[in-house]
C-alpha cells in the first residue's frame, strides 16, 4: 500500500531552480555525464534515506553524505541550502505519500472503523517498507537537527490523530454511542500512540521488530469491528 521506492514515486521535491544543472559524475566506463535537472536532488535524498537505514547510525553528516555520493559538500549545498532542507524534503515525501493514501481511504471506505483500521495498516506498512523514513517519523533521526523538523513530524501525527478522531466519531454516532466525541477523542489518542510505539520499536530494534507484527490481533483489540 506504500510507494515501492523512497522518493522515486513521490512528486519531485520543490526548490530546484528550473534549468539548474548538477555536477558531473563518472559513470561505469569512466566518462563523465551530467544528471538531468532535479535528478541530483533526488539522488541526495535517496542517499540520505539509505544512510538512515543503517542500524546504530546516530547522525548523518554532510561530509559522510557527500562521500557516499562521491561529490564535495559544496556540491550538496548547490541543491539544498542546509541539511535541514534535506530532512524537510524527506518529510514532504512522507506527508505526500501517507496522506495521498489516507485521502483515498476517505473516498473509498464508507465505514469509519474500517477506514481507521486501514489507516493504521498503511501507516505502519509505510514505515516498515521505508526504514530510514521510519527513523524520521519517530524523531530518532532528528535528535541533533533543527527543532522545526521535529515540530513538523509532531504535526504529522496530530493530523493522523485528527483523521482517526473524525473516523471514529462517525462510527460512534452510527452505533448510537452516548458520548461519541469524547469516546472518539480517547480512542484516536490510544491508536495514534500505538502507531508511534510500533514505529519507535522498529527503529530502536535495528529494524528487527516489524511494525506490522501481529497487527490483526492488535487491531481487533484497538479497533474492534462491531456488527449491527
Amino acid at each position: 500500500m506504500t510507494s515501492s521506492a523512497p522518493l522515486q514515486s513521490a512528486d519531485q521535491p520543490s526548490g530546484l531552480p528550473a534549468g539548474e544543472s548538477a555536477e558531473a559524475l563518472p559513470d561505469n566506463g569512466g566518462a563523465r555525464k551530467r544528471p538531468k535537472p532535479g535528478e541530483r536532488r533526488v539522488q541526495i535524498l535517496e542517499a540520505l534515506a539509505t544512510m538512515l537505514e543503517q542500524p546504530g547510525t546516530d547522525r548523518v553528516t554532510t561530509a559522510a553524505l557527500a562521500a557516499r555520493l562521491a561529490v564535495s559538500e559544496a556540491a550538496l549545498y548547490r541543491h539544498f541550502a542546509s541539511k535541514a532542507q534535506m530532512f524537510e524534503a524527506l518529510i514532504d515525501f512522507i506527508e505526500q505519500s501517507v496522506f495521498s493514501l489516507v485521502n483515498q481511504l476517505v473516498e473509498r471506505e464508507p465505514d469509519g472503523t474500517a477506514r481507521s483500521r486501514k489507516l493504521v495498516t498503511l501507516l505502519l506498512q509505510f514505515g516498515e517498507k521505508n526504514p530510514g523514513m521510519a527513523r524520521v517519523m519517530v524523531g530518532d533521526a532528528l535528535v541533533f537537527e533543527n527543532e522545526r523538523l521535529q515540530q513538523r513530524m509532531n504535526l504529522f501525527f496530530d493530523k493522523i490523530e485528527s483523521t482517526l478522531r473524525q473516523n471514529l466519531r462517525e462510527a460512534a454516532v452510527l452505533a448510537g454511542t452516548a458520548t461519541p466525541t469524547v469516546d472518539a477523542q480517547a480512542d484516536a489518542s490510544v491508536v495514534t500512540s500505538f502507531c508511534l510505539g510500533r514505529l519507535q520499536r522498529f527503529a530502536r530494534s535495528g529494524f528487527k521488530r516489524l511494525p506490522t507484527e501481529s497487527l490483526e490481533h492488535s487491531l481487533a483489540l484497538l479497533l474492534p469491528v462491531t456488527h449491527a
